[in-house]
């Protein structure tokens, strides 16, 4: 399996953990290092979606980890479908907050695009990403059409922490400070008012996003 856009490794452990066979693609240096400090034994290559340093049909899958998004698929499709042997599975996976739970629809309320955004609840997901493997270029198809999957799971959560996560967001470093403070604070208050999450650590309700194809 190739993990690609692996960053620090996360997904790259869980599939090794699996008894896959890995190789990890990642075009940051920092994050290179700090897989490869867990991982001594896993392949770890400087590389992007769109110039992948493997052989033609040399992996059985390609598997990215909330980085899809970021792949100019122009480019990028073709050299997945490149890599991939044929039959082999492309599978983007997106971690998104479950909004059908009623206070996570709240808290996306009063937290605005910029904190919760496009790709993090599950409606918003599949929209976004329906047909993300599409090359933009007018070649021919390489992969069968879509499927896309929800898994539920939950996180361990303390509102600071929630906070703190939210805070790392694009949207949110983006903005001008006193905006993004005012946003911060607007998040803190709605936390602290609902019984869900005001006392200590809570479960932040969760969902997988998985979008499937397969070469042809």
């Amino acid at each position: 399996m190739l993990d690609l856009g692996a960053g620090t490794g996360k997904l790259t452990a869980t599939l090794v953990a699996l008894g896959a066979e890995v190789i990890a693609v990642e075009p940051d240096s920092a994050m290179l290092t700090e897989l490869r400090r867990p991982l001594p034994g896993v392949r770890a290559l400087s590389g992007s979606a769109e110039a992948i340093p493997l052989p033609d049909s040399s992996v059985d899958a390609v598997l990215t980890g909330n980085a899809m998004h970021w792949f100019d698929m122009a480019v990028a499709g073709p050299e997945i479908a490149r890599v991939l042997a044929p039959g082999g599975i492309l599978a983007g996976l997106w971690n998104v907050m479950d909004d059908g739970v009623e206070w996570v629809s709240g808290l996306a309320r009063v937290s605005g695009s910029a904190a919760i955004g496009p790709r993090d609840t599950p409606a918003s997901w599949r929209a976004a990403t329906a047909d993300m493997h599409l090359p933009k270029n007018g070649v021919p198809a390489r992969f069968d059409s879509p499927a896309q999957a929800e898994f539920p799971h939950g996180q361990r959560r303390t509102a600071d922490s929630l906070v703190a996560t939210l805070a790392t967001r694009a949207g949110l470093l983006g903005m001008p400070e006193q905006e993004r403070e005012a946003t911060l604070g607007r998040i803190r208050a709605f936390l602290a008012s609902r019984p869900e999450t005001a006392r200590g650590e809570f479960t932040l309700p969760m969902r997988t996003g998985v979008l499937r194809v397969r070469r042809l």
